[in-house]
């Protein structure tokens, strides 16, 4: 397989025990349900490409980026207060970085375009909050705080007109940041 192919795919070991033991299971791309897969999971290891893990099914709940690396105790670590139930392989994005966010739900309010990371909307751009975006190229985490901190959530492209139909209720957002190619 050419380079370009490997730096294409992800593969995480997901562990029912702390310190990778018990029962695993290897996923190298989207699970939307790993109950069927594992009653529990504690620990992981990403061997290549980046995730987002959820603490529900179907990519809801608080949610976790994971680069190459080991979580061998990946809640006391993450601040999740429930087990893994579902992730997401984040694709290699090569080329230019674009989300325009707005201010209010249903793309209202102030708009700004974005081409690079933000860490503080209010600072850079006077907005309050952040109800709304439109990913047009690349992947992004936003996060609740200035600084990249806080709950974070996993904006691949598209539109998001209302953020709490993505079951992030009376969260706003406050720091953007491009996931680059340090997932390899």
């Amino acid at each position: 397989m050419s380079n370009t192919g490997m730096n294409m795919r992800g593969k995480i070991t997901f562990y029912e025990e702390k310190n990778f033991q018990g029962r695993s299971y290897e996923c190298m791309n989207d699970c939307s349900d790993m109950t069927s897969n594992l009653s529990r999971c504690q620990s992981c290891r990403v061997e290549s490409g980046c995730f987002m893990v959820y603490d529900r099914s179907n990519y809801m709940g608080n949610q976790c980026f994971m680069k190459r690396g080991e979580y061998s105790d990946y809640m006391s670590m993450m601040g999740m207060r429930d087990c893994i139930k579902s992730c997401r392989m984040i694709p290699m994005h090569r080329g230019q970085y674009r989300m325009k966010i707005y201010e209010k739900e249903n793309f209202g309010g102030q708009s700004h375009e974005m081409m690079e990371d933000c860490d503080n909307v209010m600072d850079r751009y006077r907005m309050n909050e952040c109800q709304s975006c439109n990913v047009m190229d690349g992947h992004w985490l936003m996060y609740e705080q200035p600084q990249f901190r806080g709950k974070m959530m996993y904006m691949r492209p598209g539109e998001y007109r209302n953020f709490m139909d993505m079951g992030m209720s009376g969260q706003r957002f406050m720091s953007m940041r491009r996931i680059t190619d340090s997932c390899n």
